[in-house]
């Protein structure tokens, strides 16, 4: 499993390609770099460097790429490589070679307490912005001088759960302060905003979230109600003096206020079900291991690049 990570690793901070990479689970702090590596397998990976990734993922079989952001608290062992893995293995089970996986490691804090955890991560995901937006603007030099011959030609999507939503709208907004000419490209074909910890009006015009839009031909975005994790994330902002509420409880605040390609996709039925009881990771399996209902809706927007609803004239959709 190749993955993009701006953890720093133990020992030297500088590239070494081919050393076995090890994170240092003590420093949350992210680094201004990122390192391109290989998981082998648990506990077991190796630095492969940008380039060599860049070119294993254009020469892969796989038709498209998502890349996956994952929440807070959340520790590469034994969180978000089992997790990708599954994944993976569930893209794998509707159609080989549809699609390969590629988790984006942001450093999260192991410190004891939800609230504590929470607060220190969001500073984090801030953080982490730079080095990622620094990723994007070394990928689009590397797609910019790749032969004629041998263009990269895959479909590249995002799926952002919980906090990854906040790395993903600063990244963004980052590297369109300090790159770009005023607007970022569109680069993603679907992007998925899972369980979304940032605030509902994220996505309207003058907002930072603006950016998930105009660089997505599609967005879609799952949320819950009764999601008890963001309920522990409203505490933690109230707490902070921050009061709002979060993508992945409402939707968007208002759906004229967001662009036609924003879609709401409404997962109350089940959420709690699925993910006992923080009803928060609902987006693999049911309570039976079987491949849920928003993997199904998912993989058919993935593979259709068209998001199904019921309701058309509004974009949105109970499942």
């Amino acid at each position: 499993m190749l993955f993009i990570t701006n953890r720093e690793p133990q020992g030297s901070i500088r590239t070494k390609k081919g050393r076995a990479y090890k994170f240092d689970l003590n420093k949350n702090a992210p680094s201004n770099s990122i390192y391109c590596c290989e998981r082998v397998a648990e506990d077991d990976y190796l630095e492969i460097g940008s380039e060599r990734l860049m070119s294993r993922l254009r020469e892969s079989n796989a038709e498209q790429l998502l890349f996956f952001i994952h929440g807070f608290s959340n520790l590469p062992e034994p969180d978000i490589f089992p997790r990708v893995a599954k994944l993976q293995q569930y893209f794998d089970a509707k159609e080989q070679n549809l699609v390969q996986v590629v988790p984006i490691i942001w450093p999260c804090d192991n410190d004891i307490g939800i609230v504590k955890d929470y607060w220190d991560d969001q500073k984090s995901a801030d953080k982490s912005a730079f080095s990622f937006a620094r990723a994007l603007q070394f990928f689009m030099a590397w797609r910019d001088k790749a032969p004629e011959d041998a263009p990269c030609l895959k479909r590249i999507n995002i799926l952002a759960h919980s906090m990854g939503n906040r790395v993903f709208r600063e990244t963004l907004s980052i590297w369109n302060k300090y790159d770009l000419a005023n607007g970022v490209p569109l680069l993603f074909r679907n992007t998925i905003l899972m369980a979304a910890d940032i605030v509902n009006e994220s996505l309207e015009d003058g907002q930072d979230g603006r950016l998930i839009s105009q660089s997505s031909r599609n967005v879609s975005v799952y949320y819950a109600s009764d999601d008890l994790a963001l309920r522990s994330s409203k505490i933690s902002n109230l707490k902070n003096m921050v009061a709002s509420r979060r993508l992945g409880h409402t939707g968007p605040e208002n759906m004229n206020n967001v662009q036609s390609n924003v879609y709401a996709i409404d997962c109350d039925n089940f959420n709690n079900k699925y993910d006992f009881p923080k009803g928060h990771s609902y987006f693999l399996d049911d309570d039976n291991d079987n491949i849920g209902r928003v993997f199904e809706h998912m993989f058919n927007t993935i593979k259709s690049g068209r998001v199904l609803v019921d309701d058309e004239i509004n974009r949105k959709h109970i499942l």
